[in-house]
């Protein structure tokens, strides 16, 4: 049973033996080696590279998707010229080949689909967000570009949060209806700050928060820690006030995550009691915390009691007649399904929809997956995250053993996925730029700590981490 586990998530791949028959990969890696050994340039590529990922992450709250497509666009050039100017393996890793998957299906998708050009669009970006990942899971190999670029992300994402406090403290009024007119909590205020919906702020600050919490331990200084702690506080008030049921589903997913990888870390040096009962207290507590506020705070609770509301809530009841034309439509294209992106959807929904019911999306990052590229695609996804989750623990366990404090970031980027999926079960903010740069930026994490490992459980490639 173990060892068709350890086949299914290619936990001991040995992708050495693939780089020394593989045509594409002598196709590939290395044409431009002596040109990158005598450029003063090269020389300096992993710096260059964590700029652009800098500049990328810096500026994604505040400006167009047309500028984050050119910085997009930028990443992946400059790794595809890196990795043809570079004859190692180091940087490919089994999430690589998952990814490599999850796109060869896309683009059959995109091949097969009923509007190719709408279609071809969408390809587009998909590949563009890919690129992103190889690009930072090579960049970030590096443990100092990985913490800075992560302190530089949660900097940002603290203007952007305390700005969003700022919109509640104004009270600031609405860009659109994002409240049931009919309900008792038409005129609360949700706010926006620069990204201009709390659907998409709140997608935004779940890996902020996951990330800020774990920084209390990653960083040294007890000034760095008290930031850490500020930054935690900061974000869930944010994330509180953008009245976002979606984010708050994934923020609860994140935490409860977050308490697993915690206690993971911690338990070798707990004693024997605490070992096994540590974590059913913290989650029996936390549950109760949570259940004790929404039953103490009015608007909290009127807030989550609509999430239960069924059709009698306006957003519920347009969320599920969006979902019924959605399985019309993997009904009729069930295997590779229309082809990626917003563009195709745009085009084959209306075909499908309720009368009074449009949509630009599924409103489900699930369905969203199985409408553009069918089950195959699905199942190719799940197998990605499947792959990404135990390497993120092998890698884990690797860390622990050694007691190195980047195994945090690890946690982090962990918890920050799960809790993304939690609000990709009913909203689709995932895919706007602002989120989706963040989710490869959390799998390339994961990514950047491999290590080849052998069966016997040994490190036969020492990395550094």
């Amino acid at each position: 049973m173990n060892s068709v586990w350890q086949q299914l998530t290619l936990t001991y791949l040995p992708l050495y033996q693939w780089r020394n028959t593989s045509y594409l990969y002598r196709l590939v890696g290395g044409p431009l080696k002596s040109w990158r050994q005598g450029s003063w340039l090269m020389q300096w590529s992993e710096p260059l590279g964590f700029v652009f990922l800098a500049i990328l992450f810096c500026l994604a709250p505040y400006v167009n998707t047309a500028l984050i497509g050119l910085l997009l666009l930028a990443c992946g050039a400059f790794w595809v010229l890196l990795t043809v100017s570079d004859d190692s393996l180091e940087n490919f890793t089994p999430i690589h080949l998952l990814v490599l998957l999850y796109w060869g299906i896309a683009t059959v998708a995109m091949a097969a689909s009923p509007e190719k050009m709408a279609a071809f669009s969408g390809w587009v970006k998909l590949t563009l967000y890919l690129f992103l990942f190889a690009f930072g899971a090579r960049v970030l190999r590096v443990p100092k570009f990985r913490s800075w670029l992560i302190g530089i992300y949660l900097l940002v994402s603290l203007v952007v949060s305390s700005y969003g406090i700022r919109q509640w403290i104004d009270q600031v009024e609405p860009l659109a209806t994002w409240n049931d007119p009919n309900s008792t909590q038409a005129n609360v205020t949700r706010v926006y700050s620069y990204l201009g919906n709390p659907n998409l702020l709140g997608g935004y600050l779940l890996p902020a928060i996951a990330l800020s919490f774990v920084a209390i331990f990653a960083w040294r200084s007890w000034a760095q820690k008290s930031l850490a702690l500020t930054m935690l506080v900061v974000h869930c008030a944010c994330l509180r006030y953008t009245g976002s049921r979606g984010s708050w589903i994934g923020f609860v997913f994140l935490i409860f995550a977050m308490l697993i990888l915690m206690w993971y870390w911690w338990s070798i040096y707990m004693p024997k009691f605490w070992q096994t009962w540590s974590l059913p207290i913290a989650v029996g507590s936390l549950a109760g915390l949570l259940i004790l506020a929404i039953v103490l705070l009015e608007p909290l609770r009127e807030r989550v009691s609509s999430i239960f509301a069924g059709r009698q809530d306006s957003s519920n009841n347009f969320r599920m007649n969006v979902w019924m034309s959605v399985f019309d439509m993997i009904r009729d294209r069930p295997f590779l399904g229309i082809g990626p992106g917003n563009n195709v959807f745009n085009k084959i929904y209306p075909l499908y929809q309720r009368p009074r019911y449009s949509a630009l999306s599924a409103y489900s990052v699930p369905l969203e997956i199985i409408v553009e590229s069918g089950f195959i695609g699905f199942a190719a996804f799940l197998w990605l995250i499947l792959v990404t989750f135990n390497q993120g623990f092998v890698q884990l366990k690797r860390m622990r053993d050694v007691a190195n404090y980047q195994g945090y970031w690890l946690i982090g980027a962990m918890a920050a996925i799960v809790g993304m999926m939690g609000h990709g079960i009913v909203d689709t903010v995932w895919y706007r730029p602002q989120v989706n740069t963040l989710w490869w930026l959390m799998v390339a994490i994961i990514a950047s700590y491999y290590c080849r490992i052998s069966p016997n459980k040994a490190v036969e490639t020492n990395l550094i981490s």
